[in-house]
Parts: structure tokens; sequence; C-alpha cells
């Protein structure tokens, strides 16, 4: 009998609410490999889930930062080095030099992960000279990659036409099979059940999410109320908005959850919210998690005018794109929304067909086409 290929997956996440690379490893360890997913241990980080696969976090005392990345770097490198594997599976750039050396030092098969347009960030486009690192790294590595997968086609082709690398999409999806109606009741919640719930959900709720206006817009939407789950940066200038402008009976915060009770969290709602702001080309070209998992919910989707965005929504027809940011189009948008049962209806109808196509079932395929040469 022979042994099982050992892979190695390497995120700088803390794993828990790391929905892509669950999946990822989750399909590897159905086709028998042995499968270790590292990423970090945070102080705020969430008790990790039973997973069938093996976990690895790196407690580094320190979370930000260029240290941070520095010491994880390091620390991965000595890990990948001194610990079997067959194939490493490196996530975004800021694991992909370690992985990239280690690969080389020790002839592992080399899968690159791109989850969003990197070195675009926010976090480095005011920044010039970290985000000159990042680029140097990437310009050196990336050309000379062979299995390079990305979240969406703008991505992909971004990264084409810069260093000629024939990149695969595979979109961020939830599993059909996971979204079931919820055991949990609004009531339990301490949510109102009288009024229809603008869902606005995601791990990294940040500047330019769209989250600020949507709390000004909600305020003149009588028959709604809007509901915060995850954490970010502006989370804790937004409670105090909400209580400068004596919304608390308007505007609903909870924390962040694994993922397997925010599937049930989402399907409480009746709208879903994705407002990301054309105010970097990361966020431009973005395809966030969370519309996949409204489409799962079968929640129609107020969303922004972002290019992957905007496609989804509009050809499955599933929900409204705001004109713009403003407080006002956003309320117009939002009235409409719970005012029109016709086209609410129509909207839910199709959301049955977009669910069963935008789907991880249908991604995985996918997946293992690139994976096949090792499994």
């Amino acid at each position: 009998m022979s042994v099982p290929r050992r892979v190695i997956i390497s995120v700088v996440s803390d794993l828990v609410t790391d929905q892509r690379v669950h999946r990822t490893a989750l399909a590897l360890h159905s086709k028998g490999l042995k499968v270790t997913l590292v990423g970090r241990r945070m102080r705020k980080s969430l008790k990790m889930p039973d997973r069938p696969y093996e976990i690895k976090r790196f407690n580094l005392g320190i979370e930000t930062g260029p240290l941070f990345y520095a010491l994880y770097n390091i620390r991965l490198f000595f890990y990948l080095l001194f610990n079997k594997a067959d194939v490493l599976v490196t996530n975004d750039l800021d694991t992909l030099l370690p992985n990239y050396i280690v690969s080389k030092l020790k002839g592992s098969v080399l899968f690159y992960d791109s989850h969003e347009y990197f070195t675009e960030v926010p976090e480095l486009v005011n920044r010039p000279r970290i985000q000159s690192f990042w680029l140097a790294i990437e310009k050196y590595i990336f050309p000379k990659l062979k299995n390079v997968f990305t979240v969406n086609d703008s991505i992909a082709s971004i990264y084409n036409s810069k260093y000629n690398v024939d990149v695969k999409v595979i979109r961020n999806m939830p599993f059909r099979s996971h979204m079931k109606t919820s055991p949990i009741t609004r009531a339990q919640l301490g949510l109102p059940t009288d009024k229809k719930i603008f869902l606005f959900q995601g791990a990294g709720i940040n500047v330019d999410r769209g989250a600020e206006e949507a709390i000004e817009a909600i305020s003149g939407v009588d028959s709604a109320v809007l509901l915060f789950i995850g954490g970010g940066d502006v989370l804790d200038d937004m409670k105090r908005n909400v209580e400068l402008l004596n919304l608390q009976q308007k505007v609903f915060f909870l924390p962040k959850q694994p993922m397997e009770v925010l599937y049930q969290y989402t399907s409480l709602a009746d709208f879903g919210l994705s407002l990301d702001k054309d105010s970097n080309l990361n966020y431009k070209y973005s395809l966030p998690n969370k519309l996949f998992d409204y489409i799962q919910a079968q929640l129609p989707i107020l969303a922004s005018n972002l290019p992957e965005v905007r496609k989804i929504v509009e050809h499955y027809g599933i929900g409204k794109v705001t004109p713009s940011h403003s407080i006002d189009d956003l309320r117009k948008s939002m009235k409409s929304m719970v005012s029109d049962d016709t086209q609410l209806a129509l909207w839910k109808e199709n959301l049955k067909f977009a669910a069963s196509e935008l789907c991880w079932e249908n991604e995985e395929k996918k997946l293992f086409d690139i994976f096949k040469d090792v499994i």
C-alpha cells in the first residue's frame, strides 16, 4: 500500500474563519492526501473547530506590522524545511517566499493561491516602501510559478498580462449542502422579528467597505434594520457612531463567528449587502466571500458597482447595483427592495438557480483539475 502524499498548506490567517483554505484542505484530504494546514493563533482567535486534517498554528506574540511578517515567514520557513511535504500550497504573497525557497531546496511541487490583488491592498497603496518590498518578491517569483490560481477572472487577467503565467480561477463559494435552515431564531439573538434585516457580514469590515454609509442609510428605512456580523478596523468607530445617532434599535452587531455558525446566522436575514468601494485596485476587482454566502442563503443582494460583483448580480438577476455610495442612493435602493414584493419574488426564484451553480461542489471540480498531477 502506497504512503499518501503529504501536503502543507500555509496562510497568514488564524484559520478559524478562513473558508477558502479550509475548503482546499478538505478537498485534498478527501482525495487521500495527508494534509496539514498552517496558520497563526491570535489573542482574540476563536476556538479551532475539529477538522479532519492536521492543524498547526504559530503563536508569535506579535500580530501586526513588518516585524510580524518577518517573524512569521522565518518561522514558516523552518517549519517547511524540517517537515516532509511532497506538495506545498502557499496562500497569498505574504507566505510565498519561504514556500518558494523550500520547494527549490527539497523538490516539492508548489501551488500558489492568490486570494486578492495583494500589492494593491489599501494597507500597502499608501506605504510605497513596504509596497515595493512585496512587489519585488512578486516580480522575482511569480514568472517562475507553474501552478497558480486566484479568485476571479479580473485578477487572473492582470497577473497573466504582467507575468505571462497561466492563472486559473477558483472562486470563493460555500458548500451548498452547508446552507441549512437555522435552528437559531432572531429572538434568541436579540434581533427584531417584525422588520426586514439587511445583513453586512465579513471578517474585514474595514475602511471603504461601505459600512458607515449603510448605517446612515438605514436610519431612513422604517421597515428595516441593519445587522453586522464580523470584525474589522472600523467596527469600534461604527458602534460609537450608532450610539451618537441614537440608532441602537436600527443597527445591531454580532461578533465574528466560526463559519459553521455564520451560515446559520446568514439565513436569518432578508437581504445581503456587499458595498466595497472602488478606492483601490484590490477592492475594485474583488469578489467577496459574503456575496456567495448570501446567494446560498438566498438573500437578494444590494451591491456596489464593481465589475466582478456587478457581473454576478446582473447575470443571475439576484438584486440591485447601487448607482453610488451616497446616503440618498443607498437609502432609495433599500426602500425599493423592501417594498417591491413582485421584484422580491423574482429575485428569490433566480437565487434558487444561482445557488445551484455558484457553490463549492462545482468549484471543487476545477480545483481537482489543477491538482490532478499530485492526487
